[in-house]
């Protein structure tokens, strides 16, 4: 490596396993130290400067700066083995062989190409929890985030204001840049200017040149009442704001609801296990359920009714997400056998067993009989 080819993580302080946000940190710190607007006059700084943004455009980038630490500076010079360089004739290289294969292909290998259109921001992810009440509801709520957004002092461009913006020298302008691999052309995004044909001059103090600065952001949210779990929210233009004053993207709202106490959820549908006596389940009897909107529903349980045995109430579930109407509530019996009997009760019962003919209980009286049959009584 020449002497006057400095290691890119030297340069910038950092260790080679550095992740994104370390390689972010480590740039703004320096880039707002050897500012031109800070050092004005000074060579040294401002070598400084064009050192530390060279570096940070190539480790912010995953694909250079894979190629980097393969290759080193000779990934990104004439020819060199990352195929990120110019070279040979003309503004992109390799003179005829590239004439010759954008006349044949055409687009397919960068013919009548230009500068590349700003890349919109990226999209967000949060994660919110809700209540089974909540999500029955619905609820309006505001949410905290920190998310980049478009500088307020340059306006998204990225340029210091009243200064603007010189055509790349590198790829004269034309945003990409081309590399021979054996009998084929390769055009990839200049590493330069990464595909906008431009290099800022003067990067905002701000920003360092990105147009865009991490502060926190409240926004408003509508969570629609019969919401489920997995149920995505979408916020237009409400994610990363884009590099340079490109569009911002979107934020998801991804919405989880909590376990309830009491009910569980299928769709619409509320499912709850109600324990009953055994008295109930034998003499048949009323019990008020409320369900998740408050309202209070008269369920009648039949004489003779089975642990297990479902009963429904129609209407009285989960509402139809963007729809009409409701689900319904499931109401699962669970017959519970006493525990704790007094004398008296254990006399009554007593006297109830010595009066039972079978009759009473015919599941139980046919599986003892189909037992003996099985094996010869």
């Amino acid at each position: 490596m020449p002497a006057t080819q400095i290691d890119y993580y030297e340069t910038l302080g950092i260790a080679r396993d550095a992740d994104g946000a370390a390689i972010k940190a480590a740039y703004r710190k320096l880039a707002m130290q050897y500012h031109p607007d800070r050092n004005a006059g000074c060579k040294e700084n401002e070598a400084k400067f064009k050192a530390v943004s060279e570096a940070y455009d190539c480790l912010r980038d995953p694909q250079k700066r894979a190629a980097y630490d393969r290759f080193g500076h000779a990934a990104f010079q004439n020819g060199g083995p990352g195929g990120f360089g110019g070279g040979g004739s003309g503004p992109n290289g390799f003179g005829d062989i590239g004439d010759i294969f954008e006349t044949i292909f055409g687009q397919a290998f960068g013919g009548g190409g230009g500068r590349q259109q700003a890349r919109r921001g990226a999209d967000l992810r949060y994660d919110m929890e809700v209540t089974l009440e909540e999500a029955f509801h619905g609820k309006s709520t505001e949410i905290e985030i920190e998310v980049s957004q478009s500088c307020e002092t340059c306006h998204g461009s990225g340029a210091t204001p009243g200064t603007g913006k010189r055509r790349c020298n590198l790829c004269s302008g034309y945003g990409k840049v081309r590399a021979k691999q054996g009998f084929f052309v390769v055009e990839r995004d200049c590493p330069n200017c990464h595909g906008r044909g431009e290099v800022i001059e003067s990067p905002c103090r701000s920003c360092g040149g990105e147009g865009r600065v991490d502060r926190p952001q409240t926004l408003s949210v509508d969570i629609p009442a019969g919401v489920d779990s997995g149920t995505r929210i979408r916020l237009s233009g409400k994610g990363e704001a884009g590099p340079h004053g490109a569009p911002p993207g979107d934020l998801y709202i991804f919405v989880h609801v909590r376990q309830h106490a009491v009910f569980q959820r299928e769709g619409t549908t509320i499912l709850t296990r109600v324990p009953i006596s055994f008295t109930m389940a034998a003499l048949g009897d009323t019990v008020e359920i409320p369900d998740l909107g408050g309202e209070d529903h008269m369920v009648t349980i039949p004489a003779g009714i089975q642990s297990g045995k479902q009963l429904r109430v129609r209407g009285a579930g989960m509402p139809v997400l963007q729809g009409r109407g409701r689900g319904d509530m499931v109401v699962e019996i669970a017959v519970e056998t006493p525990t704790k009997l007094t004398k008296t009760q254990k006399d009554l019962l007593q006297q109830f067993r010595e009066t039972e003919t079978g009759e009473e209980c015919p599941e139980s009286r046919g599986f003892f009989d189909r037992l003996k049959d099985a094996f010869g009584g």
